[in-house]
């Protein structure tokens, strides 16, 4: 223990040591956050565990980072309570800064055994006048590292059509070394990812990583919040630190003015930390957030669930168009049928007209009803397409509703692209969303929503609200209240988050939600990489990516599409009542596969024996590895060289069987080499072409 502390906080369990030091003189920080034990020696620690920025001080040093702020380098400790409840560990470490009066009390959980931890910060106003807060982060320390020169930083890129890109470069390429002890200073530059208005993963994901490529000591973090937020890294003299937080007003016109007595929470985060790379750090964030996701049925029955919408009605449904898509589905192995958008719409030109979600009489002559019903009577759960946050400017309910239930600016509705938004701190608006989604529930029997949202209002709303980006973080917590509540009035509805594919994919959201569809992708030779990201944004049995085999497609086509969807949460669609025989055969093998999967799902973390996926890769490989089994989706996209290499380092020195499950092994064929832990695999037919894996340890 460096000389010069006074006092170190250990907190964690048998998976998770967290050291927080504690001295006089020097902010309290986080020397340490790690799986299991502890380096025997660590560095002092000196980035601030908490940082608020206040229009009045700033920073201590001059910069555009949320490190080093007046307020950050003056908290000091002022006590602790660690307890536990309910398979949950807790700290509260409590701090003060007597200059400005605002005290900060940081919140960590962590489920036992689990290297992961969720932080947020709470911030109250103790002083006699008001402080206005113009940033508060939910996390702040410098990971432990030796140097930058070794580390890599892990980020996503992600938009309409084209979700999950990840990337792992050199933060160097990002942050370059400076030289800073030469300077006696820390740095002033970053590498900050940000995001703006409600589409939370618009941009980027909301998420990131640091790996250490000699010793494997990673942390992947991820921000919990369905609307804006900022992470980031650079360095400082003791290394590379990192900085999570959600709306700030640099970035999002984000303030929040407090009053003597008053309190601001920050948005939750997490973070997960292992010592056996990214992997290990993506099984240890896997494991928190099956502890974090909000019991439910769903969750231990995975449905397969067909929806009419993907390259086959496209919004567009009708009693004529469904019945054979039913009859069909349910004999494909189905168990829910959602009806996508359209079934409310009288005119032909809705986009514009939605908010009342009443069922189409013109498309549905004898009634919505008859469809549910039809589903219903092959035991499978009827389903319905809804955007529950806009309502249409021709939309009967713009005039019904006051004009104070919707996001505003400078006493205007907002509107984009044909809609207003509704703001759920109304009751009005709750109200009216509370009433459509129990009627369709107890009138017509829906058991699932796909809950789309198609459009971002932007920074947010001014009325009732110290700031634009305050009035937005208010209704983002009010919609998610409202999720909670229509939960717990129908604790058996199944609720998948769709944002104009994954434009919204938080773990706000799917702590609350049962699936996640991945993309909006069409183009089934553009899904696969999508699919093989997924399970580092999210479980595996969370990501709903779409397989839509057609009756125009080739054998091995339907094969490539069927294996996008067979290692998540199977979202199937495609015209199958116009299949042959043979083809549909094809599509049942695959549903019937990818359920008996559903057990190993549930407890599998992923792995990525070619490496995380690039856009254009060749070939594509997604493991999912329990202590039994692994089983590998393999894709050969058109133009890849008929061979490739799987490492596959937690099988080595292992030999076992590798079993080609689905479809036939007909032109395909692997070896394995137990030294070098590496899967040869080649395949002869022509691209497009995939297959699923089981590898098995003798």
């Amino acid at each position: 223990m460096p000389a010069d502390v006074v006092e170190t906080v250990r907190w964690g369990h048998t998976g998770l040591t967290a050291v927080v030091e504690i001295h006089p003189d020097r902010p309290v920080a986080l020397r340490e956050l790690s799986a299991g034990a502890p380096p025997a020696t660590a560095a002092r620690a000196s980035q601030p565990l908490v940082e608020v920025l206040v229009p009045g001080e700033g920073r201590a040093r001059a910069s555009q980072r949320l490190s080093e702020t007046s307020v950050g380098c003056r908290l000091r400790y002022a006590g602790a309570e660690q307890s536990s409840d309910g398979g949950w560990h807790e700290l509260r470490i409590r701090m003060r800064d007597e200059v400005s009066g605002l005290a900060a009390e940081l919140i960590m959980r962590s489920p036992d055994g689990v290297p992961a931890v969720q932080a947020r910060v709470r911030v109250t106003n103790t002083g006699q006048g008001p402080v206005p807060l113009l940033a508060v982060t939910s996390f702040a320390a410098v990971f432990p590292a030796n140097g930058m020169n070794g580390l890599d930083v892990l980020y996503a890129d992600s938009e309409w059509l084209g979700e999950n890109r990840w990337t792992r470069r050199p933060l160097t390429e990002h942050v370059p070394g400076l030289g800073l002890p030469e300077h006696g200073q820390h740095g002033k530059g970053t590498f900050a990812l940000t995001s703006q208005g409600t589409w939370s993963s618009g941009r980027h994901v909301p998420m990131g990583g640091l790996t250490d490529r000699g010793t494997g000591r990673t942390w992947l973090w991820q921000i919990e919040h369905n609307g804006p937020w900022r992470w980031e890294t650079g360095e400082r003299l003791d290394g590379a630190y990192v900085a999570l937080s959600g709306p700030t007003d640099l970035d999002h016109q984000w303030s929040e003015l407090l009053a003597p007595g008053e309190s601001f929470t920050t948005v939750p985060v997490a973070i997960a930390a292992s010592g056996d790379g990214v992997e290990g750090a993506a099984a240890a964030l896997t494991a928190y957030r099956r502890a974090l996701v909000r019991p439910h049925p769903d969750r231990a029955a995975l449905p397969v669930v067909f929806n009419d919408y993907m390259n086959t009605l496209m919004g567009d449904p009708t009693t004529d168009k469904l019945l054979p898509l039913i009859d069909a589905a349910a004999a494909a192995g189905a168990q829910v049928f959602c009806v996508d958008a359209g079934w409310y719409d009288d005119g032909g030109d809705w986009w514009d007209s939605v908010g009342e979600w009443q069922p189409s009489q013109t498309r549905f002559p004898r009634g919505l009803e008859e469809v549910l019903a039809r589903i219903a009577g092959h035991g499978m759960t009827p389903g319905l397409w809804l955007e529950p946050e806009v309502i249409g400017v021709r939309s009967p309910m713009a005039g019904k509703l006051p004009a104070e239930a919707f996001l505003q600016r400078g006493g205007v509705r907002l509107a984009e692209h044909g809609r207003h938004h509704l703001d759920l701190r109304h009751p009005a608006a709750v109200a009216h969303l509370d009433q459509v989604v129990d009627r369709l529930v107890e009138e017509l029997g829906v058991g699932y929503f796909k809950l789309d949202y198609n459009i971002d209002p932007g920074a947010g709303t001014d009325r009732d609200a110290t700031s634009v980006g305050a009035g937005l973080l208010a209704h983002n917590r009010a919609h998610l209240a409202w999720l909670e509540g229509v939960l717990d009035r129908h604790p058996h509805l199944v609720l998948e988050n769709c944002g104009s594919g994954a434009m919204r994919m938080d773990y706000a959201m799917l702590s609350r939600l049962q699936l996640q569809s991945t993309s909006d992708q069409q183009d089934f030779l553009r899904y696969p990489p999508i699919a093989v990201a997924a399970p580092l944004s999210m479980l595996p049995e969370q990501a709903a990516n779409w397989a839509y085999p057609q009756p125009d497609m080739t054998g091995e086509e339907i094969a490539f599409t069927m294996v996008t969807g067979i290692l998540g949460r199977l979202y199937l669609s495609g015209n199958l009542h116009r299949m042959t025989p043979e083809q549909f055969d094809s599509v049942e093998r695959g549903v019937r596969l990818h359920q008996s999967l559903r057990a190993d799902l549930l407890r599998a973390t992923p792995c990525w024996p070619l490496g995380l996926p690039g856009w254009d890769d060749p070939w594509l490989a997604l493991g999912l590895r329990t202590e039994d089994v692994t089983h590998l989706g393999i894709w050969r996209r058109p133009g890849a060289p008929a061979a490739t290499v799987l490492h596959l380092p937690h099988l080595a020195g292992r030999h076992l069987t590798a079993e080609i499950a689905y479809p036939a092994a007909d032109g395909w064929a692997c070896s394995w080499d137990p030294r070098a832990a590496e899967l040869t695999v080649t395949a002869t037919v022509p691209a497009p072409t995939a297959r699923i894996l089981h590898l098995r340890p003798l």
